[in-house]
């Protein structure tokens, strides 16, 4: 029996976007391949492509990554979040608190004994930690969201907001310095060097295990985007917000599911950073990391106006960033040129993009 009209345009439709997200992909993952490439030739004696290097390349990318999965939604839907580093700083300083929290009991002699929670409780504690890092970053997600769709408010504008209402919590309940917890614990080793590791035991996780996780919530977040309705409206409302409202899309709803998952996202990156930082509760770190994580985004596809983006791309975009960031770092160039050199990439990248709607148009 043979196809009809409208099934054989439907399938040569499916069929085009296909071949333009593989093309799209292809390219990205080039200019990955052509930036490692232009560090690996200039940076002396081969210390890029050294296997210790490698491995902070993908320690670092992680945290970026795992940020970038919720931020690619966000701007799917026309949206941005200025607050995603105040979120990973604040979800860190949580970990770091709880790890880290102690009270006075007196003594038979009269005296005070401080008692860390963490020796009563070694167990339960990391998980009651871990819960409470991803719970806070989810919560800030929510407040973006609703803030967002109830007062009915730019996403710039509150989460400009709200950057600094995060970091300032951040620093309050660190009471403005680094918390250092009492006993190390599993989540200070997610980020710890496994192929470059002493520990023979260690080693064999080959990746570290935040990069795990980084991998299993990248198939999660594709799959929530490409095989589930929430991920279609998501596309629906970046592409033209209106049209989805009068197709029975609950745009407000959307909206704050996916500010709330670009919190979750950024309480897990937080649970990363803490790791990579040394399991230091540091209220000043991820400063300036949601101008990394919404150029990852950017780079690897996502499109500022909406309605364009991919998991696979904006990981591909945190590597490339990363990259050029220690690539940098490797041949001694300054800091603001660094910064620089970034700006440039989001600004071309946008550029890319305003072009290739032209000419879709």
């Amino acid at each position: 029996m043979s196809e009809t009209p409208k099934k054989r345009a439907t399938s040569l439709r499916q069929s085009e976007r296909w071949n333009a997200s593989f093309l799209s992909t292809l390219g990205r993952f080039t200019a990955l391949i052509v930036v490692f490439l232009f560090f690996a030739i200039l940076v002396e004696g081969g210390k890029f492509y050294s296997p210790r290097n490698l491995e902070n390349i993908l320690r670092q990318s992680a945290v970026y990554a795992t940020a970038s999965l919720g931020m690619t939604m966000v701007i799917i839907a026309a949206g941005i979040d200025l607050s995603i580093g105040s979120i990973i700083a604040l979800s860190l300083v949580t970990v770091a608190w709880i790890l880290d929290y102690h009270y006075l009991v007196p003594t038979a002699d009269g005296g005070m004994e401080t008692v860390y929670l963490i020796r009563v409780y070694p167990v339960v504690l990391p998980w009651i930690a871990l819960l409470a890092g991803i719970g806070v970053g989810t919560l800030a997600g929510f407040v973006n969201g609703v803030t967002i769709v109830r007062l009915r408010l730019v996403p710039f504008i509150v989460t400009l907001g709200t950057m600094g209402i995060f970091r300032g919590l951040a620093k309050g309940l660190a009471e403005e310095k680094d918390i250092y917890p009492h006993e190390d614990t599993w989540l200070t080793q997610l980020m710890d060097p496994t192929l470059t590791s002493q520990d023979v035991h260690w080693r064999m996780w080959i990746l570290p295990p935040g990069v795990w996780i980084l991998i299993a919530a990248a198939i999660f977040a594709a799959v929530l985007l490409r095989y589930t309705r929430l991920g279609r409206y998501m596309y629906a409302i970046g592409s033209n917000e209106e049209t989805a409202r009068l197709c029975g899309v609950p745009v407000g709803r959307v909206k704050v599911v996916t500010y709330t998952l670009a919190g979750f996202f950024g309480g897990l990156a937080g649970l990363m950073q803490f790791s990579f930082i040394g399991g230091i509760g540091q209220p000043t770190s991820a400063v300036a990391y949601e101008l990394f994580v919404i150029a990852a985004v950017v780079i690897g596809g996502g499109s500022l106006m909406g309605g364009q983006g991919s998991i696979l791309g904006s990981v591909i975009g945190a590597l490339i960033i990363t990259i050029l960031y220690m690539g940098g770092q490797q041949m001694g160039w300054p800091k603001w040129v660094q910064e620089a050199v970034i700006g440039v990439i989001i600004i071309a990248a946008v550029v890319i993009d305003r072009l290739r709607q032209q000419k879709t148009g």
